[in-house]
């Protein structure tokens, strides 16, 4: 099932990604396709076969792991900004690209740069699993190390959801409010990451269940905006009129 659900939504990724390709060409939006395209590379790092194949072409140090981490700080930036920016959240986008956002993203790279190079991190291991079984230091640095991944991807979230929020119980258009509501969804999965520390080993699919869930809906939730948007342009299009 979990194969199942990180398969689905890499392929829904990469779809979302290559649909905005026309845009990208057209120089228009171009953020939402490197949002996208760093999304579809953090899915594909976050899966078993292909983390394990491309760490091994890194030397075999888990230097993929720590490139995952920042392929998702950059993927959350950029959809976090066009998501707030599509609503009109200003407030939101002050608190990811203002002083604030540049402080949290910089301190939080620092502690996840240090808990790596502490580490043992020799021999490839997709999530780090047999790096943490090595000895009881490496376990507590792999846990230092998580959090400080998860960190940043919550702020940003927790940034963008009142936002989120208020578009819900707004008057806009239902496709719009239901694209907000998915967009929360996600924005409030994220952050409950924090709390993977505390979920027991045999509920360990619940981690995957989170994450998974939570990009889904942000993909869903941009494609009803570009829906909702597409159809508010035919709408106000203007019509050829015929000569008399």
């Amino acid at each position: 099932m979990i194969e199942i659900l990180q398969w689905t939504t890499l392929a829904a990724s990469g779809i979302a990604a290559l649909s905005r390709v026309p845009n990208l060409v057209r120089g228009k939006n171009s953020s939402i396709f490197y949002a996208l395209a760093l999304l579809t590379l953090a899915i594909l790092l976050s899966i078993h076969e292909p983390y394990m194949a491309i760490d091994a072409l890194l030397g075999g140090t888990n230097l993929a792991n720590l490139l995952l981490r920042f392929i998702i700080f950059g993927a959350i930036f950029f959809l976090a900004l066009r998501i707030a920016a599509a609503f009109g959240d200003k407030r939101g986008i002050q608190l990811i690209r203002g002083s604030i956002g540049t402080s949290a993203l910089a301190l939080i790279s620092v502690a996840m740069l240090v808990c790596f190079a502490l580490m043992d991190t020799s021999g490839s291991s997709a999530g780090l699993v047999e790096v943490a079984a090595k000895d009881q230091r490496n376990a507590l640095l792999v846990e230092y190390y998580g959090a400080a991944g998860r960190a940043y991807p919550a702020y940003v979230c927790l940034a963008i959801l009142p936002g989120m929020l208020r578009a819900v119980r707004s008057s806009l258009p239902a496709l719009v409010r239901t694209s907000a509501a998915l967009l929360a969804v996600g924005s409030i999965a994220i952050p409950l990451s924090l709390l993977f520390p505390l979920v027991p080993p045999g509920l360990g699919f619940l981690r995957f269940v989170v994450n998974y869930t939570a990009i889904l809906c942000f993909v869903v939730g941009l494609a009803l905006i570009w829906v909702a948007s597409g159809r508010a342009g035919r709408k106000h299009r203007p019509r050829a009129t015929g000569r008399r």
